[in-house]
């Protein structure tokens, strides 16, 4: 069985009371929830975890190498300014597609920016929760057809 890590970065552990307007209602939980039911449907093992901390981010993103065979990542407002994370991503060499609930390119300008993006399979974003089980499956095919 193939297994992916979704990594959720600062600030995702308060979806659903957090700008709603523009996040929504769906807690971390709910997504969480969701993306173990559907990981079962695809049979892949899932990691999932949260954190506010860079440092912690990187750390599982170094943990991931050779556990799990593809990342995805919601690494928040660190998108757009962590080069360390866009270099632990490069490091371990793991298939990464970055993810975003809301359309970061219809936000401020500041967010147009991502340097995960640079060593990124692809970028999901927009589609708010349902974002996730879309960025499993594509991880889904993707190792499908280079495993």
């Amino acid at each position: 069985m193939t297994a992916i890590l979704i990594l959720n970065g600062p600030n995702l552990n308060l979806l659903g009371t957090r700008q709603p307007e523009v996040y929504g209602h769906t807690t971390l939980a709910d997504i969480e929830a969701n993306c173990r039911i559907h990981a079962k449907a695809l049979k892949l093992d899932l990691g999932f975890v949260q954190s506010n901390h860079e440092g912690t981010l990187i750390d599982e993103i170094h943990a991931a190498k050779g556990v799990y065979g593809g990342l995805i990542l919601n690494a928040g407002a660190y998108t757009h300014t962590s080069i360390a994370l866009m270099d632990a991503i490069a490091s371990v060499e793991l298939p990464c597609i970055e993810l975003h609930l809301s359309n970061v390119h219809a936000r401020e300008e500041f967010r147009h920016k991502s340097y995960i993006a640079k060593v990124a399979l692809g970028i999901i974003c927009g589609f708010g929760a349902q974002g996730y089980p879309l960025a499993m499956s594509a991880m889904h095919q993707h190792l499908q057809a280079t495993g």
